[in-house]
C-alpha cells in the first residue's frame, strides 16, 4: 500500500510515520466520529505529513458534518475529493477511486488513537529536527543576534511540542465544582511562599502564590533592594523553599553581606569595615546553621535578558525545584529591539509574566518610581509612579509600594518605620501596612519585632 500511496518525490525528509498516517485515514472512514474524539484530544491533522491523507482526514469532516453518524462509503469521500479538486481547493491530486477503495479495506479504527499518537510523536520529531537545523545556520550567520536570534528560537522550541487540545478549554460545569471546594478550604502552607510579613501573609491569604508576577516599586534609596533580598530570605533561608536573586545593580558579596547582617543582627557596617566583635561572630556561627543549607541562589551577572533568564529559570526549576525568583531591578534588564522604550519595558513585564504562569513559580520584580512622590506635598508613592507604569501595571498580579517618611524627613515622628502601600491586588483586597526598617541590619521586620 505505501508503494502505492507515496512516490519517491513525495517522502518527507525529516521523521514521519508513514504507514501509521495509511491506517489512521482508512480508520477515520470506517468510524468517523473518531475525527472529533481524535480532535479533541489534541490530535492535530496538520501533523499528517502525506498531503492526500490529510485531505482525506479533512473530506471525512466535511461529509461527516452532512450526513452524521455511520461509517463513510470512500465513494462519498472520492466525491468531495473532487470537488475540492475542481474547485482549486484542494492542491494536489487526491487518490484514485482503486487507491481510496484499497486503502478502506485497510481500516483498523479499534486502533486509531495510538496510530495517532505514534504520528504526533513523528511530528514533534520533525520540527525538533527542523529546528535544530535552523538554529545551525542561525549561529552560523555573520548576522547573528543574540538577542533576537535566540528569543526566537526559544519560542520556537516551545512550539515544538503542542498543547493537548484537551487542556485549552473547559466547560464552567467542569471548573464550579473545584471553586466551591477551593471556597471552603483554605490554601494549604504549603502552595503559599511566606513573605516574612504577617499582615502580608494575612493579605494574600498565605503568602504569595504560584504564576503570579510582583512589582516593588521604590524610589532611589527607599530601601527596596533590601526588601526584595528580604523576601528570598524569608522563601529560602526561613521556610527551604528554593528562590533565585538576579541582582543588576549589587554583587553577591554585598547581597550576602546583607543575608548574614540580617540573618545574625550584626551591624552591616561591623560586616563592611571587618570589625565584628567576638559576640557577632558567636551570632554568625549560629545563625550559619541555617543560612548555609538554605536554596537560595544568588546571581550578580550585570546582563540579564529574557531568553537568558528563562533558561536559568528552567534549568533551577528542574534541578532545584525553585519557586521564587526576586529581579533588582526591571529598568536595568537588557531590554528586546523595540521601536521604543516604553514598547520594549512592555515586552519585558509580558515575558515575566509569562514566564511565572508557565512555570508555576513567584517572580518579584522590583522597580524604580518616577519623580512623582517628590513633587507631591505627602510623598506617598502611587502605582502610577511606576516608569512605564502602563504594561507594568497591567501585567503584575500585586503591586506594591515601598515608602519611608525619614527618607525626606530626618526627624520625622515616624522615623524607622516604612509602609508597604499594597496598590494592587488582582482578585483580593489592597491595604497599607506599616513595618519596621532596620537599615544596620539590612532588613525589614513586622513591628511586633521591633
Amino acid at each position: 500500500m505505501s508503494d502505492i500511496l507515496w512516490a519517491e518525490d513525495d517522502l518527507p525528509a525529516g521523521p514521519a510515520a508513514l504507514d501509521d498516517e495509511h491506517i489512521l485515514a482508512a480508520s477515520i472512514m470506517a468510524r468517523p466520529e473518531l475525527v472529533d474524539d481524535l480532535a479533541a484530544a489534541g490530535f492535530d491533522p496538520a501533523d499528517i505529513t502525506t498531503d492526500r491523507l490529510r485531505w482525506i482526514w479533512y473530506a471525512v469532516e466535511e461529509v461527516h458534518t452532512a450526513i452524521g453518524d455511520g461509517a463513510i462509503p470512500w465513494q462519498a469521500v472520492d466525491r468531495q475529493l473532487q470537488t475540492w479538486r475542481a474547485d482549486g481547493t484542494m492542491p494536489v491530486p487526491p487518490l484514485t477511486r482503486v487507491q481510496l477503495s484499497d486503502l478502506y479495506a485497510a481500516a483498523m479504527p479499534g486502533s486509531a488513537e495510538w496510530h495517532a499518537d505514534q504520528i504526533t510523536r513523528a511530528a514533534v520529531a520533525a520540527r525538533l529536527v527542523a529546528l535544530g537545523h535552523d538554529a545551525r545556520l542561525k549561529g552560523l550567520s555573520p548576522a547573528f543576534d543574540p538577542d533576537a536570534d535566540v528569543a526566537a528560537l526559544q519560542a520556537a522550541l516551545d512550539g515544538v511540542v503542542r498543547p493537548d487540545a484537551a487542556g485549552r478549554a473547559a466547560t464552567i460545569g467542569d471548573l464550579l465544582p473545584g471553586a466551591l471546594e477551593r471556597a471552603v478550604t483554605p490554601p494549604k502552607a504549603g502552595e503559599r511562599i511566606p513573605t516574612g510579613f504577617i499582615d502580608l501573609d494575612n493579605l494574600f491569604a498565605g503568602g504569595w502564590a504560584p504564576g503570579q508576577m510582583v512589582v516593588v516599586g521604590a524610589r532611589p534609596a527607599m530601601g527596596k533592594t533590601t526588601f526584595g533580598i528580604g523576601l528570598a530570605r524569608a522563601a529560602a533561608v526561613r521556610n527551604k523553599i528554593p528562590a533565585l536573586v538576579r541582582s543588576l545593580e549589587m554583587s553577591a558579596d554585598d547581597l550576602a553581606n546583607g543575608v548574614l547582617s540580617a540573618e545574625a543582627r550584626i551591624g552591616l557596617h561591623h560586616i563592611k569595615l571587618g570589625i565584628a566583635t567576638d559576640d557577632d561572630l558567636a551570632r554568625a556561627a549560629r545563625a550559619s546553621e541555617h543560612i548555609v543549607p538554605a536554596p537560595l541562589h544568588i546571581d550578580d551577572q550585570p546582563l540579564l535578558t529574557l531568553p537568558g533568564l528563562r533558561a536559568q529559570v528552567r534549568h533551577l526549576v528542574r534541578t532545584a525545584g525553585l519557586r521564587l525568583v526576586v529581579i533588582d531591578y526591571l529598568q536595568l534588564m537588557q531590554a528586546p529591539r523595540a521601536e521604543n522604550r516604553q514598547v520594549a519595558v512592555s515586552m519585558i513585564s509580558r515575558g515575566l509574566k509569562l514566564m511565572a504562569k508557565e512555570f508555576g513559580i513567584t517572580i518579584v520584580v522590583l522597580a524604580q518610581l518616577n519623580r512623582g512622590p517628590e513633587q507631591r506635598t505627602e510623598k506617598k508613592p502611587m502605582v502610577s509612579d511606576l516608569r512605564e507604569s502602563g504594561s507594568i501595571e497591567q501585567d503584575a498580579d500585586i503591586v506594591i509600594l515601598l515608602h519611608r517618611e525619614d527618607a525626606y524627613e530626618k526627624d520625622s515622628p515616624r522615623a524607622g518605620e516604612a509602609d508597604l502601600i499594597v496598590g494592587k491586588h488582582r482578585g483580593g483586597p489592597t491595604a497599607t501596612i506599616t513595618t519596621a526598617f532596620q537599615g544596620h541590619f539590612a532588613r525589614f521586620v513586622d513591628m511586633s519585632q521591633t
